[in-house]
């Protein structure tokens, strides 16, 4: 491309290598921190920033009140000259801004006092950017027209609004589903319970089924996040852990004893995978006498 802009000039109808307009605007980017919370509801989350934009005192000219810009004697006004340069194919010809006026077409004599002739004073902006449901980290959220003027006010560039969401204390995020470690003791897993498990809209209540194992997982349906662009949610898969008490009343020592007594049967007639697995371990070892 630098080669034909060279040759032809690089005006190509007005467009750049982008293939957008040249004369278009600045982009801007800013960054959304959001909660869990946030991305599940969708919210409209106010935006404060600077950007540099036209002065109003001179209206984007730079001239002092009641004065004009001067067209440049150099490009006539147009902001572009030719260039002879040596190509390729022989003598060619290029355009280039002009060097006199920056580019745009005019002179100004006289300066504004509070831009001092630029056109441009940085402002503060106060902008409400919706916020949809779903979206993800790293996400970018486009405001179109609210990046900065051109140097002729006629077109304004972007806003990027780039998303972070910030990380949950109970809730890890996959996708539109969302999972959860819960504790629950070596009673609850044997004799089963109802436990209260954490969601985005607040505590629910989970059975616990009698002889659930540590790292079951449950799965709440449409409980997670809800699908950009579509309708329909994830979901929440609740894993339990089974804790074991590091200290023990004498109490609670004597029970267990007892228990023990009497568990290796029990386990065995309960978990024929235990009893299998046992099996085999005998198997193996007597191989290899």
């Amino acid at each position: 491309f630098s080669m034909f802009e060279d040759i032809f000039g690089g005006g190509m109808g007005g467009f750049g290598r982008g293939g957008e307009a040249s004369d278009r605007g600045l982009d801007l980017e800013t960054e959304v921190e959001l909660t869990l919370e946030q991305v599940a509801a969708g919210c409209d989350h106010n935006l404060e920033f600077d950007r540099m934009d036209l002065c109003d005192t001179c209206g984007g000219n730079g001239s002092k009140p009641g004065t004009q810009p001067q067209k440049c004697s150099t490009c006539g006004g147009y902001g572009q000259v030719q260039q002879q340069m040596q190509g390729f194919f022989g003598l060619g010809v290029r355009v280039i801004a002009c060097p006199k006026c920056r580019g745009k077409g005019n002179i100004v004599s006289d300066p504004c006092g509070d831009c001092r002739g630029s056109g441009r004073r940085k402002k503060r902006r106060l902008l409400t950017v919706h916020i949809p449901p779903g979206v993800s980290d790293g996400q970018v959220v486009r405001v179109r027209g609210e990046g900065e003027p051109n140097a002729s006010g006629t077109s304004r560039g972007d806003l990027h609004c780039y998303i972070k969401v910030r990380q949950h204390p109970l809730l890890a995020r996959r996708g539109e589903d969302l999972i959860c470690q819960v504790p629950i003791s070596f009673s609850q897993a044997a004799l089963g319970a109802t436990v209260q498990v954490p969601t985005l809209s607040g505590a629910h209540d989970l059975a616990i089924p009698p002889g659930t194992q540590s790292s079951a997982v449950f799965t709440l349906r449409k409980l997670g996040l809800p699908t950009p662009g579509r309708r329909g949610h994830g979901d929440l898969h609740v894993q339990v852990l089974v804790e074991v008490p590091r200290k023990l009343s004498d109490a609670q020592r004597e029970l267990l004893e007892a228990y023990a007594k009497t568990e290796e049967n029990n386990l065995e007639a309960s978990n024929p995978q235990r009893k299998s697995f046992f099996d085999k371990v005998k198997d193996y070892f007597a191989t290899k006498r």
